[in-house]
C-alpha cells in the first residue's frame, strides 16, 4: 500500500459480484487496494491474522469491510457478530452490500453493528455510482476511529 492507506475488504462470495465490485471502484476513480475473501471463516482469519492470513499481523486493518451476507460456512450477520464482539476490531467500520431486500436483514445487520446497509444496485451504472458514493464518503469523508495494527492470532 502506498502511502499507508489502508485497503478496503471485500467479503463476496459471487465471482460475478467480485469483479463487478472491482470495476466498478475503478471507473468510479476509488483506487484504493481491494481485499477480497470469498466466505465468512476467511473473513475472519483475515480480521484475526489466522490460518492463511497470519502475515497480515503489524498491518494496519481495512479501511471498512464491505460485506455480503449470504456467504459460505459463516454467513455476514454471523461475521458482524464477531467483528463487533472483540474489541480489537468493534469500531472498523461494516457496510453490508447485499443483494437482500428482506427487511429483517436491514434490522439485523444495524442490529448487529453495522454502520451502513447498501443494496447491490441492479444495473452497472447504477452500481459504479454507489461505489463512488461509498468510496467518497468512507475513504474520504469519514474521519474514522482511530486504528491500531492487525492484532495477530489469540493465544
Amino acid at each position: 500500500m502506498s502511502g499507508g492507506e489502508r485497503p478496503i475488504l471485500l467479503v463476496e462470495d459471487n465471482p460475478d459480484d467480485v469483479d463487478l465490485t472491482l470495476r466498478a471502484f475503478k471507473r468510479a476513480g476509488v483506487s484504493r487496494r481491494v481485499d477480497v475473501v470469498t466466505d465468512g471463516v476467511e473473513a475472519l482469519d483475515y480480521l484475526f491474522c489466522r490460518a492463511g492470513h497470519a502475515a497480515r499481523a503489524g498491518q494496519p486493518p481495512p479501511a471498512v469491510v464491505l460485506l455480503d451476507l449470504k456467504l459460505p460456512r459463516l454467513d455476514g450477520h454471523e461475521v458482524l457478530r464477531h467483528i463487533r464482539a472483540d474489541p480489537r476490531t468493534r469500531l472498523l467500520p461494516v457496510v453490508i452490500l447485499s443483494s437482500s431486500v428482506e427487511e429483517e436483514d436491514v434490522v439485523r445487520g444495524y442490529g448487529g453493528g453495522a454502520n451502513s446497509y447498501v443494496r447491490k444496485p441492479v444495473s452497472y451504472t447504477e452500481f459504479v455510482e454507489a461505489a463512488r458514493q461509498l468510496g467518497l464518503y468512507w475513504l474520504a469523508l469519514d474521519h474514522g476511529a482511530p486504528v491500531e495494527p492487525f492484532p495477530g492470532a489469540r493465544g
